[in-house]
């Protein structure tokens, strides 16, 4: 049933039970949930390991590089993702809702007598916010595109296809959003439960081959060594470094659908693992290597990590994943926008609620087809990932 709310005042609204949080067996909310809030930071494993090494300040792929890189990365994950917002930020919402602005709301509400920290605050809110639009631009500009530039690895002969796909994946995306993020987490999720799974084999068969790569992830000397013996190199590194927190904002931005516990059932017991073991296979992949092989797959690691028979599958698959992962962002821009109406930020938007039971679950039209069109003028100004990979971090830095 879709419910619509007109100038800010909502005409009919789903019960507020528990916050607006859908409701439901908790599985069945984890694997929604998986469906919709990790595809972006699922899909980081395309692209944040090789721009380290191919990007615009590219690292010698070595082993004393590849170590310090996933040693960056275990560690970046672990205290920005799992400890900051997992286990810290998400237990902040306002009245079930996530992001920037509800967080905004929070401390406004402690400081509200205080007037000399009241703007300042509101002018970090207002910018964070306007770092998450930006990243519900780029996200799925450099998802998808990543994605889709894996058919380059089976056949160099489709490289002029490349946009052409991947502007008429973006502009399917968009067009459906009107059904409502639960049935769209419903569809997406199963596809995101294979591909966590294929991220997780495809790390471990590499890793019995090295397990030494396990000891050298967590080992934080490693990364520590990168920065004495290399600053500036580590300084530039963290650029790419970085691109594996995509999507750490939408686990907070996208509470309001699906509530705390299952985002972090899901995060903790299945998402993180599967990344984690995907990162540790590229890397042990490339240390196997010999050096005349290592140049071809430092390129496109991700997709080296699948034998010849199983590239393309995995190209699909990773494509499939892509859509998911801006489908993450979106959802989230929906529901900073709505705070940011409650909150007088924005003019009032005509609203759609998607579910009868969850609050929480929404779609504005004019935020949709507003983000499709820059998504699309994204592609089609930049035309690679790696060309989007700069900015990209740039946003996501300045968020984390």
């Amino acid at each position: 049933m879709n419910i619509t709310a007109t100038g800010g005042a909502v005409t009919e609204a789903p019960q507020d039970i528990a916050h607006g949080h859908a409701q439901g067996p908790l599985y069945k909310l984890a694997i929604g949930a998986v469906g919709v809030v990790f595809g972006d930071i699922g899909t980081s494993p395309i692209y944040s390991f090789r721009e380290t090494f191919t990007g615009h300040h590219p690292l010698t792929p070595d082993q004393f590089h590849i170590q310090a890189v996933l040693s960056m990365i275990f560690w970046s994950m672990m205290i920005v993702v799992t400890l900051k917002y997992v286990m810290i930020i998400m237990r902040a919402d306002n009245k079930g809702e996530g992001g920037s602005l509800a967080l905004l709301a929070l401390i406004n509400r402690t400081i509200s007598g205080k007037k000399k920290w009241a703007n300042g605050i509101v002018m970090l809110g207002v910018f964070a916010t306007a770092l998450f639009y930006g990243d519900s631009m780029i996200t799925p500009a450099i998802s998808v595109l990543s994605a889709v530039e894996g058919l380059t690895t089976v056949n160099v002969g489709l490289e002029p296809f490349v946009i052409p796909i991947a502007v008429g994946i973006l502009i399917g995306l968009f067009a459906i959003q009107a059904r409502g993020t639960a049935r769209v987490g419903m569809m997406f999720g199963p596809v995101m439960l294979i591909y966590f799974a294929a991220l997780s084999v495809l790390g471990i068969l590499h890793i019995i081959g090295k397990p030494s790569i396990i000891l050298a992830m967590i080992n934080p000397l490693n990364a520590a060594s990168f920065f004495i013996e290399e600053p500036l190199k580590a300084f530039l590194a963290m650029g790419s470094v970085v691109l594996a927190l995509t999507g750490a904002e939408a686990l907070y931005a996208d509470m309001g659908h699906f509530g705390r516990r299952p985002i972090k059932v899901a995060w903790l017991y299945f998402v993180l693992p599967a990344l984690l073991l995907n990162y540790m296979g590229q890397g042990a992949m490339l240390l196997s290597m010999p050096p005349h092989e290592v140049a071809t797959a430092v390129k496109d690691p991700f997709f080296y990590l699948a034998s010849d028979a199983f590239r393309l599958p995995l190209v699909l698959l990773a494509t499939a994943a892509t859509i998911i992962a801006s489908q993450a962002v979106i959802s989230g821009a929906f529901s900073v926008t709505q705070q940011a109406i409650q909150l007088g930020f924005v003019p009032r938007l005509r609203i759609t609620h998607t579910s009868e039971s969850a609050a929480g679950q929404i779609y504005i039209p004019v935020v949709n087809w507003a983000l499709m069109i820059m998504v699309l003028l994204l592609v089609l100004t930049f035309r690679t990932s790696s060309n989007l990979a700069a900015a990209y971090g740039i946003a996501v830095t300045a968020r984390c």
